[in-house]
């Protein structure tokens, strides 16, 4: 959601966690700044690598409603099996806690689709066992079905400057930051030219966006109640600071994803600056990195601060050294296995790539606004494949991703899975969100029953 985000129990601190930046001398220029995000930022090279991050809300399992004390999901995690990592799992698996409670599971980089999904369901299970023995399920669901209170659970000075600076927009940051959850699906980002190539991989994964929020939305409640979204925590992100969210000029193929990304980064607003044990990390109002590397700011920024700030943007496909798409809500179960093998089949088979740009083209997508914001992912968020234009996308993405797992050794089983998620939801003009609408109806829990209950 927010990443990079907090371990529970000691490990290799990550580069937030330091109580000031590292005292380095480099001075940074705006040539600098754009060429070292380029260079980091997408890392050339043939696909080969496929990752995920798994979000969950914590719930007691009976009482659904109530607030699960910090403290009791701090046993859950302490309960996890040493490892001289941190919180590590068996397979690998980093856990971390996100600021309204909620845990993370990101998947270490595996060599293909099967051995993510395998590596991934391993350590879930690990996962689960150690919650169940506190009371606790996992829950997936983009937004917190549940009318309970939400609040920070972490204080560290990051989430405390993130309040502060998305409180002057609205109540869109707060409830992004305690009240969502999501799958995010790490890809290589392409090689320079060819099938696989950069430029044209960046510009599938935008133009894929919105039917991957349509198909898999599943966040229609908060607070308890029906927001009239099908994806509500589409539609929050949307309304978040346009300068992290919105994504970089040059989704369509015209120009150069890194010149592009690079502009982006430092026309964004700073949301921190980190400072020594005890200051606040709150930045001034307005200030762009582009601006401080100008003499704005109390001090010049460093290429660290370059770095940490890259931490707090959040575009919908975000570039890390590879492409990580960040706009799926969290499913229920193991219902995260079916984004991850449908969005890796339809970028990573030259074949299915080409089928899901014919698919995606009646959308009229290049051009647009930018996403989140244009029409097509506003009826996304709202209709999902209730809009016929996005069901007939989502299906033809869905029989071109039939076709490329079909070619891939050894994911029959991934296949079974997609194509079943195909024929309960988008054949039928339904997604998720619509199970948890008709059991609001009918007066059944709320919390989406997990296919792989704790």
């Amino acid at each position: 959601m927010v990443s990079p985000v907090i371990p529970v129990r000691p490990s290799p601190a990550p580069a937030h966690q330091a109580a000031q930046p590292p005292q380095t001398v480099t001075p940074l220029t705006e040539s600098t700044a754009q060429n070292h995000v380029a260079g980091v930022c997408f890392k050339i090279g043939p696909p080969r690598l496929v990752g995920v991050e798994v979000e969950w809300f914590v719930h007691d399992d009976r009482c659904p409603d109530s607030v699960v004390e910090p403290e009791r999901i701090a046993a859950a995690l302490e309960s996890l099996p040493p490892h001289p990592g941190g919180l590590v799992l068996p397979a690998g698996s980093l856990i971390t806690r996100e600021p309204g409670g909620q845990v993370e599971l990101s998947s270490p980089p595996a060599e293909s689709l099967t051995r993510c999904v395998e590596q991934t369901r391993g350590d879930l299970t690990v996962l689960r066992t150690a919650f169940a023995a506190q009371g606790l399920r996992l829950t997936g669901a983009g937004t917190d079905p549940q009318p309970r209170g939400r609040r920070m659970v972490l204080d560290h000075p990051r989430y405390l400057a993130m309040e502060r600076f998305f409180d002057r927009g609205g109540p869109w940051g707060r409830i992004m930051m305690t009240g969502t959850s999501s799958v995010q699906v790490s890809l290589d980002a392409g090689a320079e030219s060819g099938p696989h190539a950069l430029r044209e991989r960046w510009r599938l994964a935008h133009l894929l966006g919105p039917v991957l929020v349509a198909a898999f939305a599943n966040s229609p409640l908060l607070d308890g109640k029906p927001t009239g979204h099908r994806s509500t925590r589409q539609t929050v992100w949307s309304r978040m600071d346009p300068s992290r969210t919105l994504a970089p000029a040059s989704t369509n193929g015209a120009g150069d994803p890194r010149q592009a990304w690079a502009d982006y980064v430092l026309d964004a607003e700073v949301l921190c600056i980190r400072r020594a044990d005890g200051l606040p990390w709150t930045a001034p109002a307005g200030l762009t990195f582009r601006d401080w590397l100008r003499g704005a700011g109390d001090r010049p920024p460093t290429l660290a601060d370059l770095d940490y700030h890259r931490t707090t943007l959040f575009p919908p496909v975000r570039p890390r050294g590879h492409l990580e798409l960040r706009m799926v809500d969290a499913q229920p179960g193991d219902g995260w296995i079916v984004p991850a093998a449908l969005t890796s089949a339809l970028l990573d088979d030259p074949r299915a790539a080409d089928a899901t740009l014919a698919a995606l083209e009646p959308l009229g997508l290049d051009g647009a606004a930018p996403p989140p914001r244009n029409t097509v992912w506003q009826r996304a968020a709202t209709h999902a494949v209730a809009d016929p234009q996005l069901r007939r996308a989502a299906l033809a993405c869905f029989a071109a991703a039939d076709a490329a797992l079909a070619r891939l050794e050894g994911a029959e089983r991934l296949r079974a899975a997609v194509a079943d998620f195909a024929e309960r939801y988008p054949a039928r003009g339904r997604c998720p969100a619509d199970d948890q609408l008709d059991a609001l109806r009918a007066g059944a829990r709320r919390t989406p029953e997990e296919d792989s209950p704790c």
